[in-house]
């Protein structure tokens, strides 16, 4: 038995270490942070869906108008580029690769130049602009770089010390929140953030998705991203669907990837003389790209394509070739150097894919709809296990669980077959490269005689 003093003793040390302020103050800090990310990423998904609406009520507004994007979208990645360029550098693109990135670096400033509020900011600005111009973009890449962004300022003002958990912890909140899927946040945290299990990081992830998932959850209320599936795999054609689905998608999403990562390191080595003149060039020529296909689409290539993954989920066919036209817009927008993500765009593309394959097999359009998103997203980040469980929580279908496994890990492995890099993380080192790179020129700069 502890004698009195042991008591009274253990009791004083109780106070001092939960009532200290210098206890308090980081936990404090992080949970803002943490709420902060799922009210943040409420409202950025409003308005990224008031600026595709808006897209879409300008091409509707008279007989002639559903040309105005051979005008409007070129103008727009034009001047998206430019704003990145300009006063949001590392901006561009999906937002992944820089949060990867910054936790393979470790001093404050190389971690700022890809992580900040200031870029937090352009990123949100800047992906709503590529949205109201019909770029074939996603919010929820971009929330990735924004949660990373909030978490990081966080450890800054908190005085915490794990930025790399931090980091993550940011990532994983910022997808949970802006799918609606806390699970499939921790799952791409631990296999596509960091590619380990950090046994360190799990509670700092794990109460970040909490904290913002409640936040989100108390504005927008809980909800399915695309409605509810209960479709399953019973038949022969079923099992051929999966096989179609897996491979098909597998080797789609490596054939983007590969083209990505080839295309945007030629891209880099050809702007080198005129770096501004010639990105804004290639972001008007894209811009063209994108309106063209899209006017010759119906607009079905437009914005995030949301609506045609959730009406293909619902079971309603989409056109034969919708897939290659999206793909090719997302493209166009990937290399073009605007803000935006590929996340719900690849959603959209392994519908259009999965609803093709089961249009010609004669099978469930929603079935193909989830296996070709498991497919084809299994292929393109090379992360099976996110694939399959961010299908499941974003459809609600857990009927198809072995289904969805296997076409994930079937589109992962044929990806990996064709390309082995996966894309978030070959893009990341472009970024970790430009780091170095400043690095050594700032160490050189220093020790070069006065």
């Amino acid at each position: 038995m502890p004698s009195a003093y042991t008591k009274s003793k253990l009791l004083r040390r109780s106070r001092v270490l939960w009532g200290s302020y210098g206890v308090w103050r980081p936990r404090l800090v992080f949970w803002v942070g943490a709420i902060a990310i799922g009210v943040i990423s409420v409202a950025f998904a409003e308005a990224a869906d008031w600026a595709q609406h808006a897209f879409r009520r300008l091409t509707d507004a008279g007989e002639w108008s559903f040309l105005l994007p051979l005008l409007l979208t070129p103008v727009v990645f034009v001047l998206s580029a430019w704003l990145a360029i300009r006063f949001f550098p590392n901006a561009q693109g999906s937002g992944i690769p820089q949060a990867i990135a910054a936790r393979h670096l470790h001093g404050e400033e190389e971690r700022s130049r890809l992580l900040s509020l200031r870029l937090a900011f352009g990123k949100i600005l800047l992906t709503i602009l590529g949205l109201f111009g019909g770029a074939s973009i996603g919010r929820e890449g971009p929330t990735v770089q924004v949660g990373a962004s909030i978490m990081l300022q966080a450890a800054r003002w908190g005085g915490m010390a794990h930025a790399r958990g931090l980091i993550l912890a940011g990532s994983a909140a910022g997808i949970a929140a802006a799918f609606n899927t806390p699970l499939a946040g921790i799952v791409f945290a631990i296999e596509e953030m960091s590619r380990t299990y950090e046994s360190r990081a799990n509670g700092l992830v794990l109460t970040a998705v909490i904290l913002s998932g409640l936040a989100a959850l108390s504005l927008s209320g809980n909800y399915t991203y695309f409605g509810t599936s209960s479709t399953t795999a019973s038949g022969a054609k079923d099992f051929l669907l999966i096989l179609a689905c897996g491979i098909g998608g597998g080797l789609l999403g490596a054939a983007f990837s590969a083209a990505s990562l080839r295309l945007t390191r030629r891209i880099r080595r050809w702007a080198q003389p005129a770096p501004v003149k010639r990105m804004l060039m290639l972001a008007g020529g894209c811009g063209v790209a994108t309106g063209i296909v899209g006017v010759l689409s119906g607009g079905a290539t437009f914005g995030t394509g949301y609506e045609q993954a959730q009406a293909a989920v619902a079971g309603e066919p989409l056109p034969y070739f919708f897939f290659l036209g999206k793909l090719f817009a997302s493209f166009a927008a990937m290399i073009s150097g605007i803000p935006g993500g590929i996340f719900a765009p690849s959603l959209a593309i392994g519908a259009g894919l999965g609803s093709t394959m089961s249009s010609l097999f004669g099978t469930s359009i929603a079935l193909g709809a989830v296996l070709g998103m498991a497919g084809y997203f299994a292929g393109i980040v090379q992360a099976p296990m996110t694939a399959f469980v961010i299908i499941m929580e974003m459809t609600g279908n857990h009927q198809s669980v072995i289904a969805l496994m296997a076409a994930s890990m079937l589109g992962y492995v044929t990806a990996r077959l064709v390309s082995p890099e996966p894309l978030y993380h070959g893009l990341s080192r472009t970024f970790i490269a430009q780091s170095i790179l400043l690095r050594r020129s700032s160490a050189k700069s220093e020790a070069a005689p006065q």
